[in-house]
């Protein structure tokens, strides 16, 4: 039971990534890039937490969510290290975006972030559909 719980937890959060990546797409249409960063950061802090929720960790904290999956899934290589870049420069842009007034972030360089937290995404689904398909 434990196990179909978590399988089920992760493709919600899984879906909620999306969902976000979505909505970051409307946001971008809309041209407002610095809600854009937010929602690429939670796609991505999203997809995190799916691959997290099968192992039946969760955290209140963000770096606790960051600091688990870098060491479980980057340092054991079954992400590649470009994926701790991606949730670094993801998370810096989302922290001055929603918290530095005079943060200004260009169209150009939110289609680029968005196009890191795609990948970030899909790699997670990738891996995901694999454990999925195992269970």
């Amino acid at each position: 039971m434990e196990h179909e719980y978590r399988i089920e937890l992760s493709k919600r959060r899984l879906e909620i990534a999306h969902e976000r990546m979505n909505t970051a797409g409307i946001l971008l249409d809309a041209g407002d890039y610095k809600a854009v960063a937010n929602r690429l950061y939670y796609a991505v802090f999203s997809a995190m937490r799916a691959v997290l929720a099968l192992d039946g960790f969760d955290s209140k904290k963000h770096s606790g969510i960051i600091a688990r999956f870098r060491q479980s899934y980057i340092k054991t290589g079954i992400f590649s290290t470009e994926m701790s870049k991606i949730i670094d420069d993801l998370e810096v842009i989302r922290e001055d975006s929603d918290y530095d007034d005079f943060y200004i972030i260009s169209k150009e360089d939110v289609k680029i972030q968005s196009q890191k937290a795609e990948h970030f995404v899909s790699e997670v689904e990738k891996y995901l559909e694999k454990q999925y398909n195992q269970a």
